[in-house]
């Protein structure tokens, strides 16, 4: 898993620079309306997985017709624009 984290953190790498330009970690940006900070990867390795898990909980639910958690939803467009990914709500 290390090292699919470290890839997932190079793909973030270039998908950040791609969006808002050259930035440190630590240092913030506006993207999508969202104000985000480019994250170390000590940072963004729990932000991941927990997205992941979301994500991955959220479209099991909709299979089973599940009703969804507003606040689940929030959640998953927060951590998807943290890490410049597209959410899947």
């Amino acid at each position: 898993m290390p090292e699919d984290v470290a890839v997932e953190y190079a793909g973030y790498l270039r998908r950040f620079e791609e969006a808002v330009g050259p930035l440190q970690p630590g240092e913030f940006a506006k993207h999508n309306g969202k104000l985000i900070q480019k994250m170390a990867f000590a940072e963004f390795e729990p932000v991941y997985k927990e997205y992941m898990g979301l994500a991955s909980h959220y479209i099991e639910g909709l299979d089973r017709g599940d009703t969804v958690n507003d606040l689940v939803v929030k959640l998953i467009r927060e951590h998807a624009a943290k890490l410049i990914l597209t959410s899947p709500v």
